[in-house]
């Protein structure tokens, strides 16, 4: 394991990018246990609070990315091992954001609600593109010889992209930047029914189209959903709270 560790990861010059995957995933981890043991109210873990604001672990994360993207660009010409520290503590501030990623995006505290798992969505997508550069692949980097451009080649996938992930397909899309057939298969293929693409293009004006997604998301794309669901839950919690945002959004209209 030693000799694979050095010839693999310390002699190619990933240490700092393993760093970043390492602290990633355990940070991510720590995080998922303590918010956990909060919310079961458990011994001493208590929410951050200044008088009545509660500082959510976003917040510490943003400050921790800042740190680390700073001690990165001030010793990215030193030695490979101070590079590296700074990679951890860039991938620490990233779980902590990333794990209130739905924060974010809704603007409201989703935390233990449905919309709650786009946090671990984005972690597992950080995870698995992070990994994929750690074993050597590279987005966008294909060599097809002078029979294509590279320039068109990139424009090319780039575009093929766009339309996998307006179709829904979030990790078809996101594994395709290094694996161009799969964005090939996932540009082809039918959207998924709740997709921008489906909303533009089959939404009253091809019902079959419509009906078809439907039938395939049913009978395919649930029972993936349902083990994914399973899996990210055995990890982090259960998202079980009723949605604050769809009853807001109900009340307003």
């Amino acid at each position: 394991m030693q000799n694979w560790f050095e010839h693999n990861i310390i002699a190619t010059g990933r240490l700092p990018l393993f760093c970043f995957f390492a602290a990633l995933i355990v940070a991510f981890m720590a995080t998922r246990v303590n918010v956990r043991l909060i919310r079961a109210k458990v011994g001493w873990f208590r929410n951050v609070n200044v008088g009545e604001m509660h500082i959510h672990h976003v917040v510490f994360g943003v400050v921790l990315m800042l740190v680390g993207g700073v001690a990165g660009l001030i010793v990215s010409g030193a030695s490979q091992e101070g590079y590296a520290v700074a990679a951890a503590i860039f991938g620490i501030g990233s779980a902590l954001v990333l794990d209130e990623f739905a924060l974010i995006l809704h603007l409201h505290d989703v935390y233990w609600e449905e919309e709650g798992r786009t946090s671990v969505d984005a972690v597992f997508i950080a995870v698995a593109v992070t990994g994929l550069l750690l074993v050597g692949l590279r987005p966008l980097t294909y060599d097809y010889g002078t029979f294509v451009s590279p320039a068109v080649l990139i424009v090319a996938n780039l575009a093929l992209a766009v339309i996998t992930l307006l179709k829904g397909k979030i990790w078809t899309g996101m594994a395709g930047l290094f694996l161009p057939i799969l964005l090939i298969v996932g540009a082809v293929r039918l959207a998924r029914p709740g997709s921008p693409w489906a909303h533009w293009f089959f939404a009253g004006r091809s019902p079959r189209k419509m009906a078809t997604a439907v039938h395939r998301e049913d009978r395919w794309r649930r029972p993936a959903i349902r083990a994914k669901i399973a899996f990210q839950e055995f990890l982090s919690g259960r998202h079980d709270l009723p949605s604050t945002r769809r009853a807001r959004l109900r009340r307003d209209a």
